[in-house]
């Protein structure tokens, strides 16, 4: 096993225990409807949620790349992890039992804390790019620039060729080859 093989199974079940806070929610909604006031804002932020979980679940997959792991880099991916799963922690209130649960009354009891942990999520995911790459993310800009001549070569068999804009905003086609 690895490196990263090794490191991410620990991350996989922090992000597995997040997951599973946020079906758990799902489920709860379901087996206590009778009880519970929806307030749709919550269930819209339990599937964003989910949506972090998996997307951030997709991205540490990358990681599989990089070789010279330390603690510091460890670190701060472990960090970005837990405070995912204490976003999705907050999402939901603990719906069982046998009281109301109002929705919405805890959406705005504890939407300090969650928003604090939304936008602590963004800046560890910043360092953490820092941390292991050494430099900012740089936004990647990918998008199709056609031509009428262009157009009429894309529907031909033979000259199908997809335009893109590169890192440093140099047009070039799916060769590298600067467009003119």
């Amino acid at each position: 096993m690895d490196e990263f093989g090794y490191l991410s199974v620990l991350l996989s079940v922090i992000l597995g225990l997040a997951v599973t806070q946020i079906l758990k929610g799902f489920r709860g909604l379901i087996l206590s409807r009778a009880r519970i006031r929806i307030y749709w804002p919550v269930i819209v932020w339990a599937a964003l949620v989910l949506l972090i979980c998996f997307q951030s679940w997709w991205a540490m997959f990358e990681l599989r790349h990089y070789q010279q792991w330390t603690f510091a880099a460890f670190a701060v991916v472990l960090l970005q992890t837990i405070v995912t799963y204490m976003l999705a922690g907050l999402v939901f209130p603990d719906l069982f039992g046998e009281g109301i649960v109002d929705l919405r009354e805890n959406f705005y009891a504890n939407r300090v804390w969650f928003f604090a942990l939304g936008f602590l999520v963004i800046v560890v995911s910043v360092c953490k790019v820092v941390v292991i790459y050494g430099e900012l993310p740089r936004p990647r800009l990918e998008m199709s620039v056609l031509t009428d001549e262009k157009v009429s070569k894309k529907r031909s068999a033979s000259g199908s060729r997809s335009m893109r804009i590169q890192p440093g905003c140099q047009l070039s086609d799916e060769w590298g080859q600067l467009a003119g």
